[in-house]
This record gives C-alpha cells, sequence and structure tokens, in this order.
C-alpha cells in the first residue's frame, strides 16, 4: 500500500494540546507552528533522579522494617481476616514515588513579518503519517514560506527546513524550563549550544511538596547534565546577537538539533564511562550530531528518515476505502460524519506515535509517550506497569518493526537487575519483582511513601504483567534465538518469583498473598473498602499464563530445567477462577460487595486479552462469566479504558459492541468530564484537537491501545488459529489491512467486501517452515503451510476468488 495519509490544522497551536507531535524515540517536539515557530522539546532520557535511586530507596525502606519476616507477619493477619492489620503492616514496605519524565526545551524559529491572519490557499499545519514529516505555510509580505520538519532516528536531529522563492527573514531562539544557559557563545556565529541540569529528585505533582524538583550543586552527586546544540546552513545572512541566531536575506534555512545526555549514556550502557565523561564530551556529541547533519544534503537526508520510518511501520490499514491525500483534523475527523475514517486515523495515528516514541536504543515509551511541556507532569509521567505501559507496547509485535519493542525489553531487562535485589530483601523470594510504577532508573518498589494506598501501591504482578508482553513478540515474531538469549531468562525469574510468592490457601489451592486487584477495592465486613485478604483473579490469571509459557519455552529451546519440574506442580495447584452467582467472573477468589462495580481497570478479565488463557474453545463458562463482567462494567470513558474495552470484545467477538466503544473513544474531548455522568468509575474522557486522547488529562496509552484493538477486530492468532475478521461491524462493509504479524511468525495481508474476505496473502519472513490453521468464521477452516521465506495466496484455500477481487476493485 502506499497511500499517504495527511492529517490537516487549519491554524497555528496556541495551546500544547493543539501542537503536533513528531519524535524519533529520544527526542521528541510538540510543534506550534505559526509565525513564533515554537518547538517543545523533550529527550527521553531527561527525568529527575538518578541512577542509584532504587537502590538507596531499598535499603531505606528495608531499614524501616520491611522484609520477610513483615510479610509473614502480613500473611499471618491476612489468615486471620485482620485486614486492618495487614494494611498497616504493609506501610513499611512503601518507599518514595518513582521519578519524573521532564520537559528539555524550547526552540523558536520565528518568521520575520509573517501573518497568521492571511488567508493561506493551503492549510496552516500538514503532517504525513507516512514520511513523518510537518508541512507548514507562513504567508509574508514578499511572498510564502514554507517550514517542513522531521525527527531522523538515523542522523538523532531535528531537522526544520525553510523554503522560499522570496528572500525571508529569521530569528532562532533557545531556552530551558530547567537550570541552564547558553554557552560557547562566541565560538560560532551558525550554532547554539544550551547546557541543562535536571534535578536528582522530583516530587509528583499529587503529594504537597515545598521543593518539588531538587538540584545539586554536590559533586559527589550525579551530575545530571545534558546539552542541546543546534546549527544552521543558509544561503542568507547568520550571525549571532546575545543568545540568538538571526538570519537575514535568505531563501534557504536548514536547522538541526540534537541533544545529549549523562543520563542517555548511562541508559545505552550502565558499565560504561557516564560517571567519568566530561559535561564537554557530552556537549560535543549533540554538537557534532547537529553540525554534521546541517552540513549535509537535505534530500538525502529526508530520504533516510524516511525509507528508515516506512521500515519500522510494517501495517497499514484502510477501513473502508483507501484514504489518501489531506483530511482536516477538525472538520473530517473530530466533527466528521465518517466512523470508518475515524476508524483507520486512530489506527495509523497510534502507529505513527508509536514509532515516533520508541526506538532502540531510547528509553521506553512514558505515560505520555515522549512529550511532556510540565515539570510535574500528572502521575509524573512514569511507567505504570498495572496495565498502562503494556498497553503501550500491545501493537508493537503486531504491527511495527522489532525496533519498536526494543525499549521496552531494556526496561524489563533494567527491571530484572533492580528488581532481583528487591525480592530478594523485601519478600525473601528468588527471581525478581516490580510493583505498579516505574521509571528510567527501574524502579521496582512499592511506592506511597508510607502512605499509600494498598490497592495501588501493593500489586507485585508488574514484573510478571511485562513479561507476557515479551512473550507475544516471541510468538508474533517467531525469534527462537530472542527467545533463548533474552526473553527466557527475563521468563525465568519472574517464573521463580511466582513460585516462591505462592502459599498454599484453606482450599488446598495455591493462592497469591497478599494480593489487590488494581487500584480496585471490595467492601470488607468492617462495612470499609479493602484491597486486600483474598487473591485477585488477574493475580492468577498472570500467574497461570506465566507457567503455561514457561512450559512453551522451555519445550521450545529444548532445555534442561530443574524449574519445570516446580512449575508443573505449581500450575496444577494455583487456584481456579471463580464464578458468582449471577454468571459473572469475580474479581476475587470469593464473591464480595464491589466497592466501585464500574471500576476503569478490567483486571479480572486479563485472562481474555491480552492473555489468551480465556477462550471460548478451551473455557467456555469462564469466556461467557467474562463477557458477563465486561458487560456489567458499563461503556467507556478515558482513553485506555476504552481500548481495552474494545480489544476485549474483539476476543468476545462482539464486533458491533466494539465498533460503538470506539466510536465513543474517538469523540472529542469537549472540557466537559461530567458530561455524561459518572461512568468507568472515573470520567468521561475523548480526543484532543491534536488527537491526543485524554482522561483528562492526557495519557498516550489509548492512542497506542487502539491500533491494537482495531487490529484484533480483524484478525486474531491466538490459541493456535488464525481468524479472519472475528469481530468485524457490518458497518465495516469492506477495507484491507496490511502487514499485520500473526502467530506463529507470520504476516497477513487481507481485504474483505461485504463482510467476506476477497483476498489475503501469508507471508513468512522467517527461515523455518509455518504449519498454521485459518478460518474466517464462515465454517471455512484450513491447514496451511507456508515455507520459510515464502507466501501463499489464501485464494488458494478458499479465502477470497477472482469474482471476490472483481467485487473488491468495484467497491474502491
Amino acid at each position: 500500500m502506499t497511500d499517504t495519509l495527511r492529517l490537516t490544522w487549519d491554524a497555528p497551536a496556541t495551546q500544547w494540546e493543539e501542537a503536533t507531535p513528531l519524535g524519533n524515540g529520544r527526542i521528541g517536539a510538540m510543534s506550534f507552528g505559526g509565525s513564533d515557530g515554537r518547538y517543545q522539546l523533550n529527550d527521553s532520557t531527561i527525568w529527575s533522579g538518578t541512577p542509584d535511586g532504587p537502590a538507596r530507596a531499598l535499603q531505606n525502606v528495608r531499614a524501616k522494617g520491611a522484609g520477610p519476616e513483615r510479610l509473614a507477619a502480613v500473611r499471618e493477619a491476612l489468615s486471620a481476616g485482620d485486614v486492618r492489620i495487614a494494611e498497616g503492616l504493609l506501610m513499611a514496605f512503601e518507599g518514595p514515588y518513582s521519578q519524573e519524565f521532564l520537559p528539555l526545551a524550547d526552540l523558536h524559529v520565528r518568521v520575520h513579518e509573517a501573518d497568521e491572519d492571511a488567508d493561506l490557499s493551503a492549510p496552516c499545519r500538514v503532517l504525513d503519517l507516512d514520511s513523518a514529516t510537518l508541512t507548514e505555510t507562513l504567508r509574508t509580505p514578499n511572498g510564502d514560506v514554507i517550514r517542513r520538519s522531521w525527527i531522523s532516528a538515523p542522523a538523532q536531529v531535528l531537522i526544520i527546513e525553510l523554503t522560499s522563492t522570496v528572500e525571508f527573514a529569521a530569528t532562532v531562539e533557545l531556552s530551558t524550563p530547567l537550570r541552564g544557559r547558553i554557552v560557547d557563545a562566541h565560538d560560532a556565529h551558525d550554532a547554539l549550544v544550551l547546557d541543562v541540569q535536571a534535578p536528582i529528585d522530583g516530587a509528583p505533582l499529587h503529594e504537597d511538596s515545598v521543593d518539588p524538583l531538587r538540584y545539586t550543586d554536590d559533586d559527589t552527586e550525579f551530575d545530571a547534565y545534558a546539552a542541546v546544540a543546534v546549527s544552521l546552513d543558509s544561503d542568507g545572512e547568520v550571525r549571532r546577537t546575545g543568545d540568538h541566531l538571526i538570519v537575514r536575506h535568505a531563501r534557504r534555512l536548514l536547522i538541526a538539533l540534537s541533544t545529549s545526555s549523562r543520563a542517555g549514556s548511562w541508559w545505552a550502557d550502565a558499565d560504561g564511562d557516564w560517571r567519568t565523561a566530561s559535561r564537554e564530551a557530552i556537549r560535543d556529541r549533540a554538537r557534532a550530531r547537529a553540525e554534521t547533519a546541517a552540513q549535509r544534503d537535505v534530500s538525502a537526508l529526508f530520504a533516510e528518515h524516511v525509507a528508515d520510518r516506512r521500515r519500522i511501520t510494517r501495517a497499514r490499514f484502510a477501513i473502508g476505502s483507501r484514504r489518501e491525500g489531506e483530511w482536516s483534523v477538525d472538520r473530517d475527523v473530530l466533527h466528521g460524519s465518517d466512523p470508518l475514517l475515524r476508524a483507520t486515523v486512530a489506527a495509523e495515528f497510534g502507529m505513527y506515535l508509536l514509532a515516533s516514541s520508541s526506538r532502540a536504543g531510547s528509553p521506553a515509551a512514558n505515560l505520555q509517550g515522549i512529550w511532556n511541556d510540565q515539570l510535574q507532569p500528572a502521575w509524573s509521567s512514569n511507567y505504570t506497569i498495572n496495565i498502562n505501559t503494556e498497553m503501550n507496547y500491545w501493537a508493537a509485535p503486531m504491527l511495527l518493526d522489532p525496533d519498536a519493542l526494543e525499549p521496552l525489553l531494556s526496561l524489563v531487562e533494567l527491571l530484572a537487575r533492580t528488581g532481583t535485589d528487591t525480592a530478594r530483601e523485601l519478600y525473601g523470594t528468588r527471581g525478581w519483582v516490580a510493583h505498579h510504577n516505574s521509571d528510567v532508573w527501574g524502579w521496582s518498589l512499592p511506592v506511597g511513601d508510607g502512605h499509600g494506598a494498598a490497592s495501588w501501591a501493593i500489586w507485585m504482578m508488574g514484573g510478571v504483567w511485562l513479561t507476557h508482553n515479551l512473550w507475544d513478540a516471541y510468538e508474533f515474531g517467531g525469534d527462537t534465538e530472542l527467545l533463548r538469549a533474552r526473553i527466557w531468562p527475563l521468563m525465568r525469574g519472574a517464573v521463580e518469583f511466582c513460585l516462591d510468592w505462592l502459599v498454599p490457601g484453606a482450599d488446598s489451592h495455591l493462592h497469591a498473598s497478599p494480593s489487590t486487584a488494581p487500584e480496585n477495592s471490595y467492601v470488607a465486613a468492617d462495612g470499609r473498602p479493602t484491597p486486600l485478604g483474598l487473591t485477585a483473579t488477574s493475580d492468577l490469571s498472570l500467574i497461570g499464563a506465566l507457567f503455561e509459557r514457561a512450559l512453551v519455552a522451555i519445550d521450545a529451546l529444548g532445555l534442561d530445567d530443574a524449574l519445570e519440574a516446580e512449575v508443573r506442580e505449581a500450575l496444577a495447584a494455583v487456584a481456579p477462577l471463580q464464578v458468582g452467582s449471577d454468571g459473572r467472573l469475580l474479581e476475587w477468589s470469593a464473591e464480595v460487595e464491589e466497592h466501585e462495580p464500574l471500576h476503569r481497570h478490567l483486571s479480572p478479565v486479563v485472562g481474555l486479552f491480552p492473555l489468551d488463557l480465556v477462550t471460548p474453545e478451551r473455557t467456555p463458562e469462564l469466556f461467557d462469566a467474562s463477557v458477563r463482567l465486561i458487560d456489567a462494567r458499563g461503556p467507556g470513558a478515558m482513553g485506555w479504558s476504552w481500548a481495552w474495552k474494545v480489544a476485549l470484545r474483539a476476543r468476545a467477538r462482539q464486533g458491533e459492541v466494539a465498533a460503538s466503544l470506539l466510536e465513543e473513544a474517538l469523540t472529542p474531548f469537549d472540557g466537559d468530564a461530567t458530561r455524561h455522568g459518572p461512568v468507568d468509575g472515573s470520567e468521561w474522557g475523548g480526543l484532543l484537537p491534536n488527537l491526543f486522547s485524554t482522561h483528562p488529562p492526557f495519557q498516550i496509552d489509548g492512542n497506542l491501545g487502539f491500533p491494537a484493538a482495531i487490529a484484533e477486530m480483524l484478525v486474531q492468532s491466538h490459541g493456535g488459529t488464525v481468524r479472519l475478521l472475528p469481530a468485524l461491524p457490518v458497518s465495516w462493509d469492506h477495507g484491507d489491512v496490511q502487514g499485520v504479524a500473526v502467530r506463529p511468525g507470520l504476516v497477513l495481508d487481507i481485504a474483505w467486501v461485504g463482510g467476506r474476505v476477497t483476498s489475503g496473502i501469508l507471508r513468512n519472513p522467517g527461515d523455518r517452515d509455518r504449519h498454521v490453521t485459518v478460518s474466517d468464521g464462515d465454517d471455512r477452516v484450513a491447514e496451511i503451510l507456508v515455507p520459510a521465506g515464502g507466501q501463499v495466496d489464501l485464494a488458494r484455500h478458499g479465502f477470497g476468488s477472482v469474482e471476490a477481487d472483481e467485487a473488491e476493485s468495484r467497491a474502491r
């Protein structure tokens, strides 16, 4: 598919939620457009905190009395039914909060005498999702100036290219909301370098703090230094005036910006020389990249960038007619009458954001991807790993190149290192553990600072859930060597923790204790809410699925591992999931009064999606009970919860309900978070003017979850069968999707008309033959061999025909 979908805005942004996101995994920019030309800048390595923060916090928590002995007391209290005593004992396990993702700088590229009120023949801003390029038209008294921006991953630079057929003038300024100053002011007339110091500690917005950001000048502390470098190339006159650059009589101006940080050096190589590297060396890295890019041929630089973007974004969606050309975000997408266009844009824009915020060599996409302008962002813009980080990466193995998933794998490897100490010191277990929050430094402790609610702080399954994302990467990619070298060691450590974490219950089954359902509670015997005292269904599902997948991995790798016998014995004894008297899947191991019946977290049905523990073929009773629970939770409300509900309805093969929820999620947010009343246990969100998904506030997980949910409506491959169009709504009468990965290690292209597959290709990019069962829900089932490096036309197996291809052509 060669279509180019371009999103347009008619005016410059006046606030951050209207700006256009650009990114290459490390550098993020929010472009406001207009004559002021503001680019609010982030670097994904710029956080508060220090590399040794998690280790020091663990020592402090241990000194407060947390440890295996106190855990035994907690379990004893829970066995006796004393949930309040257990809650009090657990407070000692809470460390301080994880650190904050921070803004880095602001770049202004002001075009002199540009008229923002001019009647332009073209939209003010045009974002090409295929090339990840923003093009703007500025009108001056002499003529139009075209400003084109992109952020190159190969060159590691933000490029801003201004061209015109007439002369124009511009000013380039660089500043930071952190501590910083312009340096090298007299070394070059066509360059700027900004020194930045990040804080070594940050307090979250939801905590009262007299010193929310703490800096240090102590030479013995971590030097949280970063540099931003700008280099110019122009056919006009360039001179420095103070701390900014002025360009006159230009018809062409190329601006290259790059960043570098000590934290980035640590992230890339924690065992390297990041401690001793001088500020000058860090500064020189940024400066060299900017200068090199500014001197390159811009056409080659752009072609390199476009090729890279097309490589990483493998899939393409066309729900309804293929979408090419320009589409107004305001008129066509947010307020238009075509829900199929909205669904296509949700899928394509979500993939665009993930490809822009997650690339090999950079930290994982956080709660806001790599875009944040606040010194105290909501929830610290951290890694919330009780659903949000996992959702960020659901689409990666299905729709993007493995390059996009690499940051998550690196994050989990970091968590396994810090989490091994946490598991041993706090709980006396083998393996590794992570809780519900983390950060770029690998935070694995419970947070809450001794006063956090146990419903979110005391949750030990963060690492377990993340390993399931990695297992998906193996199943979709079929890379056995990746499984052997990197994924299995992480899984094995998570398995060890779970084996030691489970304890025998009064029913002779194994239970997790303490156990909580993420952020939810039930009404205890004393009439007050508590998250403790029972085993959460989500814990049992995550652990049970991990044990099953561990056995599959051991077999696939041909391992002789003593852990296998332990896993088999424990798997047979894990407590079964429970169904309530009304036929609903229970959230806990007993039927209790729910504190928030409409709770936003769908944790008890994690076995339905994203896991494959519950299916209509394998567990029909649990499948029906899961659907009943989803029914009871009601409609949507906030982005990530909507995305999860759409995916769950897709797994339930309820295409009409999934489409209805998706359309709810893609409505514009009008500022009234209560316009539809209290639903989903929270407020009512929607899409912001730049298409960011908001609660409010903005979190990127909704945007990144939509492509995965939409893909699940069109194709599913869990449980040993590739199902074509398993949850296709009637209104999605025709369309096609290309480049979707399916288990085991295959790639699928399909088209459909009238709800039936008209054509399809299964490709095998690997070096092993693959056998797969394919079904279309119309009683057509085929066993297909896809040879290594080859492909199979599904029409040869009864899926599509020559007549169907002709119908498809007419539909277009």
